[in-house]
């Protein structure tokens, strides 16, 4: 999701007046585009939390840091207990950094956890606890991107930034640039067709960013775009070009028998121990898997993730890499009694 971010103001006066509107497709005036996607976002909008009036800019930097690369799904019950067990950056910031990971469940990428907690202990240094209002506030927080910096400064302040995720590229893409897909990484571009597009009233500018990013979210979508429901099929010149396919296969992240599946397996045992767990446990399997009860009660009651563990065979030589590369990162860390979240 993250993308980098263009932070020249825009004139928003033209789509892209380099490319003739191809046969069949109405060009519409900038200002038509808006208003058409703006009024479609108004009525079809999905309910979710971290768009309600009343939710606090740091359910806004949760949410968006939650849904870099995971579906919506799956963030909203993580969203939710986050929010309850810590509904400001200082309850965070108080917990030790092994309780958000703890609670990062099955949500993926588990150092967003991490970065997380950094950037609630910084927003208590150097904020008052708060959530910075400016985008070079919040960019200059831990782990915080681009891309999460100027969505968070639009959609929880309401600044005019301009925020170009993977599913507002691919609406560009789609609507003037004729193509099925973006290119692979951001180009120039894109960056000055975004910049361009931007309306010019702070509030129009939200809502602007908001309605691309849900229309390229359910409508617009990579692999089966639901063309007959979007506002400006008239106006796309990917439609009137005959949609032609992507000129490149985008590559999809494999997970089987990967580093980070033996690392994602590993975290959910810590997670789900009571104590540390001996190194030995982790890197040698029971005889049989379903009767290693010796294992399981060092672990802390671990069973289900320990036996999920052991049965991805994976090697010795992967599950010490792997096991490794939690601790650099410092999603683990060694104790005398074994292998723990970090404190």
């Amino acid at each position: 999701m993250t993308q980098e971010h263009p932070r020249t103001p825009g004139s928003g006066a033209s789509a892209d007046p380099a490319r003739p509107a191809p046969r069949g497709r109405r060009e519409l005036p900038v200002r038509d585009l808006h208003a058409r996607i703006t009024d479609w976002f108004a009525d079809a909008a999905r309910d979710l939390p971290w768009r309600e009036p009343g939710c606090s800019p740091w359910g806004i930097l949760v949410s968006e840091v939650m849904l870099q690369q995971t579906p919506v799904v799956r963030v909203l019950p993580v969203w939710r207990e986050w929010l309850e067990r810590w509904p400001s950056p200082a309850h965070l910031a108080a917990e030790p950094a092994g309780a958000a990971v703890r609670h990062w469940g099955r949500l993926g990428y588990p150092r967003r956890a991490l970065r997380l907690h950094a950037a609630a202990s910084a927003m208590v240094a150097r904020h008052d606890g708060e959530v910075p209002r400016t985008y070079e506030e919040l960019l200059a927080l831990p782990g915080v991107g681009t891309y999460t910096a100027a969505a968070v400064a639009a959609f929880a302040f309401g600044r005019r930034e301009t925020v170009v995720d993977t599913n507002i590229r691919r609406v560009h893409a789609r609507l003037f640039g004729g193509t099925a897909l973006p290119a692979p990484a951001l180009t120039a571009a894109e960056t000055r067709r975004a910049v361009d597009l931007l309306p010019e009233d702070d509030a129009l500018s939200v809502r602007w960013n908001a309605a691309v990013m849900e229309l390229g979210a359910v409508v617009c979508t990579a692999r089966s775009p639901l063309c007959d429901a979007c506002p400006v099929l008239d106006a796309c010149a990917w439609v009137a070009a005959g949609r032609p396919a992507p000129d490149y296969v985008p590559k999809g992240q494999a997970w089987a028998g990967t580093d980070r599946q033996v690392r994602g397996a590993i975290v959910a045992v810590l997670r789900d121990a009571h104590a540390p767990v001996p190194r030995s446990v982790l890197l040698e399997a029971p005889v049989d898997l379903a009767l290693g009860t010796g294992a399981v009660e060092v672990a802390g009651g671990a069973p289900g993730t320990l036996s999920a563990l052991h049965g991805l065979r994976a090697p010795l030589e992967q599950l010490e890499r792997a096991l490794a590369g939690l601790m650099a990162d410092g999603l683990a860390e060694e104790t005398d009694g074994g292998i723990r979240l970090p404190a």
